[in-house]
């Protein structure tokens, strides 16, 4: 087997670094032990962003121009899957909390990134984005979360703070009525799947393949519609 050749660290503000491997043509990205995404499983994350578009095609017509709010960028999969599904005024706002990601993407992923962060649709931050959704009121059609493994702060303690009941009002706020909250999660969780009702949301659990080809361990996406 090909060895993992490490290129690179990137600090988390709050956490601990995440490290870029590549095998190969394949890329990885961890934490500690925990591979967070891989150029090989992106099923999911293509998922979020497209299952998402499907969520909002009756609105995505005439003169209405949706605006999305994905956070964080990760490897770009489901950026570039919502703008292949969007029309040409829509507006895709990415909020990336950690500057070394926006810096492999630019770098060493290029050729994954395929310009993806320069379309003139796209408008990258940098910084929290549960801030950005605080400071939101009825500004996105959607918010597409992919910042830990689940809904709890996996890459660093204070993104538990999304998930919570104050997070999820200030996310419902920040949409627009009729808005999708949609959250991806390596594994199922009904307690948060109740939580998102008790918060204002129509819930639809949606299981993936982790891999385009219908293989790999199955996620899950929470698509969670604003009442």
């Amino acid at each position: 087997m090909t060895p993992r050749e490490l290129i690179g660290v990137a600090e988390v503000p709050g956490g601990p670094p995440l490290r870029l491997f590549r095998r190969g043509g394949d890329f990885m990205i961890v934490l500690e032990r925990n591979e967070l995404m891989s150029t090989r499983m992106h099923g999911s994350e293509v998922a979020l962003g497209t299952m998402t578009c499907d969520r909002l095609a009756g609105r995505m017509s005439g003169s209405w121009a949706p605006h999305l709010l994905i956070g964080g960028y990760g490897m770009g999969f489901t950026l570039r899957a919502v703008l292949g599904r969007l029309a040409a005024d829509a507006r895709v706002t990415v909020v990336e909390l950690v500057p070394g990601i926006i810096d492999w993407a630019r770098g060493p992923m290029a050729a994954v990134t395929d310009g993806c962060l320069d379309d003139p649709r796209v408008t990258l931050t940098m910084g929290d984005v549960a801030a950005t959704i605080g400071q939101a009121t009825a500004a996105f059609d959607a918010i597409l979360l992919d910042v830990d493994n689940g809904p709890d702060g996996l890459t660093r303690p204070e993104n538990d703070g999304i998930y919570s009941n104050q997070g999820l009002a200030a996310a419902r706020k920040a949409l627009r009525p009729g808005g999708v909250l949609a959250i991806w999660s390596a594994s199922p969780d009904p307690a948060f799947a109740r939580q998102l009702e008790r918060a204002g949301f129509t819930v639809e659990t949606v299981r993936v393949r982790a891999r385009e080809t219908g293989k790999g361990p199955v996620h899950v996406v929470w698509f969670a519609v604003k009442r």
